[in-house]
Parts: C-alpha cells; sequence; structure tokens
C-alpha cells in the first residue's frame, strides 16, 4: 500500500466522482493498484483551477472501465472522502509539498512527474498536506470561533497528537469538518428558508444537514450537504421536505417540495422561501448533487409524519 496524488479538476471529460470513483487509463495502473487499501490526495491541477490540494480519500479497489478498453477505476471507500478545511496551496515558501516534485535545492522542477495524473506520495509528504488542509485542532478552533469571550479568556487546551489516517476516520472530526465546509458554502444562510441568524455571541445558528445520510453510505463531500435551520433540517432529515433534481436548461433553480399532505401551508409558507427556489453557493461545485438529491426524494421524501418539533 502507499500514499498517492490524483488529479482531478471540475467537469472533467472523464467519469470521475471524486467520493465515489476515478478514472485512469492503463498507463497509471501499477501505481493506483500500490493505493489499494490506503489513502490519496486529490489535486487540481494549474490550467483547471487555483484550488491546489483540495480533499482526501481512501481508495478500495480498482476495477476495469465497462466498455472502455484500457482504462480503469479506482472506487473509493464510502465515508472516506473529506474535503480540506482551506484548500492547501501547490507551493509552501516557494517549494512544492511534494518532495518528488523539487530539485536538490528544494526548487520546483518543470515537467516530467509534475504533469502525471497520478504520482506517488512520500509518507511525510501525506501528513504534512493533510495537517495544512485538517489542522489536528480543528474541533478546538470550531468550538472557540464565535467564543464571545475572545481566545485570551482562556488557555487553548492540549492537543492529543493523534496519527493523520485516525484522524481523518474519527466520526466527531469529520462533522466539524463537514460542517464548516457547509456553512461556509452556503454564506451561514438556510438554503430553505433564506435567513442569517446569528445567536447573542454572533454564532451561527445554521446546521450542516447531509442529503444522504452517512449511515446509508453519504459522502461528507460539500455537495451532499445543504446549510439549514434547526426545523427545517429536523423536517428535511423525516422527509417531509426535499430538493427537485435541477432542469439541465435551468441548472441553478432547484425548487423546494413539501409534503403538503403531511405539512399545513401556512407552515410552509412561514418557513420557506416564497419563490420555493434554493439558496445555492456561489461555487457551482458546492451545489447540491442531482444524484444525492434523487436519493433523498426516492428514498426519505413523503415518508415522515408532522410532528411540530420540540
Amino acid at each position: 500500500m502507499a500514499y498517492a496524488v490524483f488529479l482531478h479538476k471540475a467537469e472533467s471529460i472523464y467519469d470521475d466522482e471524486p467520493d465515489v470513483r476515478y478514472d485512469f487509463p492503463k498507463s497509471y495502473l501499477r501505481t493506483v493498484m500500490a493505493s489499494v487499501g490506503d489513502w490519496i490526495v486529490y489535486y487540481e491541477p494549474v490550467k483547471a483551477g487555483p484550488r491546489g490540494y483540495f480533499a482526501v480519500a481512501k481508495v478500495v479497489q480498482v476495477i476495469p472501465k465497462p466498455n472502455a478498453p484500457g482504462r480503469f477505476l479506482a472506487l473509493i471507500e464510502p465515508g472516506s472522502y473529506l474535503e480540506f478545511d482551506e484548500t492547501v496551496p501547490r507551493l509552501k515558501d516557494g517549494r512544492p509539498w511534494e518532495t518528488l516534485l523539487a530539485d536538490a535545492e528544494g526548487n520546483p522542477v518543470k515537467g516530467g512527474r509534475q504533469q502525471l495524473a497520478v504520482r506517488s506520495l512520500p509518507p511525510a509528504d501525506f501528513a504534512a498536506i493533510v495537517n495544512a488542509g485538517l489542522p489536528e485542532d480543528l474541533i478546538e478552533r470550531e468550538a472557540r470561533r464565535f467564543d464571545p469571550r475572545g481566545p485570551e479568556i482562556d488557555d487553548p487546551p492540549a492537543i492529543f497528537q493523534r496519527p493523520v489516517v485516525e484522524r481523518l476516520m474519527r466520526r466527531p472530526y469529520r462533522d466539524v469538518a463537514f460542517r464548516r465546509r457547509v456553512r461556509e458554502a452556503y454564506d451561514y444562510r438556510c438554503a430553505m428558508s433564506g435567513m442569517q441568524l446569528r445567536n447573542g455571541g454572533g454564532r451561527p445558528e445554521v446546521q450542516a444537514a447531509h442529503i444522504v445520510p452517512v449511515e446509508e453510505r453519504g459522502s461528507d463531500k460539500v455537495s451532499n450537504g445543504l446549510a439549514l435551520s434547526g426545523t427545517l433540517h429536523w423536517m428535511f432529515d423525516r422527509g417531509l421536505l426535499s430538493v427537485a433534481i435541477p432542469d439541465a436548461a435551468q441548472p441553478s433553480r432547484m425548487q423546494i417540495l413539501a409534503s403538503e399532505n403531511k405539512v399545513p401551508r401556512d407552515v410552509m409558507d412561514r418557513l420557506l422561501l416564497p419563490d420555493r427556489i434554493l439558496h445555492l453557493p456561489k461555487d457551482r461545485r458546492d451545489w447540491p448533487s442531482p444524484a444525492a438529491l434523487k436519493w433523498h426524494r426516492e428514498n426519505r421524501f413523503g415518508m415522515g409524519d408532522y410532528m411540530p418539533p420540540v
């Protein structure tokens, strides 16, 4: 087993879905096979955008791509994909994070290995990149982020240094990472009510809801999330609300659906945006996944019973 870097760009012509599979040609088969059972880092190539390193995932299996001779799919372990809290730039102090992309003095080497769509990654480089994108103290940072007392009142808690891979699989850590990314993507605004509520201390009241739940093998990808108020989160999870799969001609108009035979119309009129069109993130990559919305429509919507939330 070995760590690796997978190059990926949004709207790729290949059959890529970073939290599900990675499409690659036979020339990279040996490197990808070495990564089975281990973790990879996703990287956005320079010509595709500014992000650099943006997520991690675990490769669980490699299979031939159906009806595509010479191409293969690296399957991602469900629940392993996690986007960085902050994307990691390609260079740190002018030097590559990947030591294999640097010369003896640490300066970037042009061409060659840098142009590979899949490349092996030394363990120390993997740990450095992940620690930069998903800091060890992320939970503590979130707990203190909106603390009205300010950081001077209490000393920061001591951080227990866990191995990187162990941290990536801990549910409490992943929940915080997911919540931070989803709420930020939606500008701390509820996607269904449009409201941007904060408590007296300035803490956002909006929550991060999984469209496909984690227990149903749902991903921690931002596009599998919605920023919702507590009440609407509760109703969405119970199947009283859902979102229509957008029309290809108007992808930004995602209609909010309500189970109106179970929820009084006046309740919906008070809780939802007047036009019933979902408020979306600015970055299209963070918009709700049509596949996730389809799952929610088929497996949750209309199956709950209305009870006024406590």
